[in-house]
Formats: structure tokens, sequence, C-alpha cells
């Protein structure tokens, strides 16, 4: 293993700790699984049955483009790769894809309607990034279920899955942790407001997609967000990045 696997490993584990702490994730389920650098074709994922809180670089698990386990001392859930093996082979930014059941995303999917409105600052960074599927088919369970999803992305970043949950993906793990972590401060602002029965305050069309341009040249923000998460481990945590 090189060092860029290691640190790659590394920042894999932290956010799957940090997602945990800020309560995006549910049970020991969901995944977020990582392109190996310089390893074509092949993913580290979580393991099956820990919990992401407990996760360490060496738990970590990889798979091939089918899911089928690599290397790793732990089993890989028989499903777990359906969804992120399709978007890792059909979408060439997906180096890192995170899908969660986080909850007030996940409100948004579970309503008549439910759309990421331009309500708020934190909004606006997924102006023209966010698809939606509508179509709700039960667990999936093969590669045309996941293939069926992937189609759904077209150029956006963010996939809202009927009735299910949230795909984030991304180039590395900093920008796709970011994103998920600010999506769900966005959708509990949203879900906040509407519950509170006032008119959401939209942001027009021409100002939303300044603010998202501006957003995205402060291109350091998110590696500078999975550093602070990585330090505070460090102090919090000990061993936790146990390679």
């Amino acid at each position: 293993m090189n060092e860029t696997e290691r640190e790659a490993r590394t920042d894999l584990a932290a956010a799957l700790r940090w997602a945990a702490r800020y309560g995006l994730s549910e049970g020991v389920c969901n995944h977020f699984s990582l392109a190996v650098p310089g390893r074509d074709g092949h993913f580290l994922i979580n393991p099956q049955g820990l919990h992401w809180s407990e996760v360490t670089p060496a738990d970590l698990v990889v798979v091939d483009a089918h899911g089928r386990k690599v290397a790793g001392e732990h089993s890989v859930e028989p499903t777990a790769f359906f969804i992120h093996g399709a978007i890792h082979r059909g979408r060439r930014n997906a180096q890192c894809v995170m899908h969660t059941h986080m909850p007030f995303a996940t409100t948004l999917t579970v309503i008549h309607g439910g759309r990421l409105e331009w309500v708020s600052q934190n909004a606006l960074k997924f102006y023209g990034r966010v698809a939606y599927d509508e179509d709700y088919n039960g667990l999936a369970l093969d590669e045309a279920e996941g293939s069926r999803m992937c189609a759904k992305f077209a150029d956006a970043d963010v996939l809202f899955l009927a009735n299910h949950g949230v795909i984030v993906c991304g180039p590395t793990v900093a920008s796709a942790f970011d994103d998920l972590y600010y999506l769900e401060r966005a959708c509990m602002l949203q879900v906040l407001a509407m519950g509170t029965g006032k008119s959401l305050r939209t942001v027009s069309d021409s100002v939303a997609q300044l603010t998202c341009r501006q957003m995205a040249r402060e291109s350091q923000q998110a590696l500078l967000h999975l550093q602070a998460l990585k330090r505070m481990l460090d102090r919090e945590e000990p061993g936790w990045s146990r390679r």
C-alpha cells in the first residue's frame, strides 16, 4: 500500500466517523466508497456490520468494479455496490460516492413534490447541481436498479431518491463530504422553515446562480473542513487512524 492509498483510507474513515457524529448515519447501513488511487477499477468501501463511528482506515475493504471483495479483513454487504458501482462506472467525476438516509434530506424525498428550494445560502451551493429520482422500486438488489439510478443523475452531483435517501458524488472525499454536510444543513433549514407554516423566501435564479459560482471559487474550503475534522479526531479519538 503506497502513501497515497493510506491518505485516501484515512480521509474516507474520517468522513464516515464525522458523518456519524453529525447524525447522518443510520444503524450500520449505507456506504461511502472511493476509487483507490492508482488502481483502476478498484474501490474502497466501508465493511458490513461496523458502525461508521468505529471504522478505521484498516477496516476499509477493497472491491472491484462489480463489488467483489479483493482485499480486507471484513466482509462486504452483498447489496453495497449495486448503487455505488453503477455511479463509479457511469460518471467520470464520481471518484467518491456517498449514500445516506440522513434525516432532513430524506424528509424531502417522502413528500409529494419535495425539492431543495433556493431559500438559504447553504442551499445555493447546490444550484444547478441537483437531480431527482421519482421512482422507488424497493431495495437496490441488482445492477439494473443501480444503473437506473445512475441515469437519473444527468449532470448533477446530488440525487434525491424518492422514499429513500440521497446520493452525493464528487472528485475527492473532501468535496463529497463537504457537499453532504451542507446539503443536510440546507434541508434542515428548509424543513424547519416549512414547519412554521410561513411562505418560503425564495432567492431569484440570477442571484442563486451567482452565489453558486462564488462558492465554487472557494475551492479550498472543503479540504480545510476535512483537515479540521481529522485534527479533532486526533485530539478526541486517539487511534482512530490506525492503518
